[in-house]
């Protein structure tokens, strides 16, 4: 049994090889480099989001561009496993960790308004935070306009372990406080 299967397996490997030639198969010479050279880890083809930026819990205020949620992304699921309400307080920050509340502060109009962090992004260069539309309109960000200036100060930041930190808006006067939840229910 063997020696009949013997021809065809050689048969195969034979044109598996001119394959592999026609194909451009670089010579062994460059196999035993690459094979040499220190080996990453493989990336996946099928990744489209952009590189995951370093979670900042210092609490400090940054300064930077902000834009809106387009109306493709209503209803659309979050990074926290929401979705995305055009009415609501939410935002989307690369670096402040889901959970944060924080201050957003047009540079142009003075105005502000409080927003949860609840999903990742912006995915544009230059830009710190995505703010729903309902936030945008609230501190004087339109459609015509599409970006501003903005300072945003966290008010609370989550920490790994469960706890919260104070933000350097935490104790500013002008920050928005929201009710406390009814914990009777």
């Amino acid at each position: 049994m063997i020696c009949n299967t013997f021809p065809r397996f050689l048969a195969a490997v034979l044109l598996l090889a001119a394959v592999g030639a026609v194909a451009g198969t670089p010579p062994s010479t460059e196999l035993a480099a690459a094979d040499a050279a220190p080996q990453s880890a493989p990336s996946s083809p099928r990744t489209t989001t952009a590189p995951q930026a370093k979670t900042d819990i210092s609490g400090h205020k940054r300064t930077g561009k902000a834009s809106y949620y387009g109306k493709k992304f209503t209803g659309q699921k979050m990074a926290d496993g929401t979705r995305m309400d055009p009415h609501s307080d939410n935002a989307a920050s690369k670096t402040l960790p889901l959970g944060t509340t924080a201050k957003v502060t047009n540079t142009e109009t003075g105005q502000s308004a409080q927003v949860t962090i609840q999903d990742r992004g912006p995915y544009v260069k230059g830009r710190i935070i995505d703010l729903s539309p309902k936030t945008a309109r609230e501190i004087g960000l339109d459609r015509h306009d599409g970006i501003a200036t903005v300072v945003v100060t966290p008010i609370e930041v989550p920490l790994p372990d469960g706890g919260l930190k104070r933000g350097a808006a935490a104790g500013d006067r002008g920050a928005i406080k929201r009710p406390a939840a009814d914990k009777s229910k």
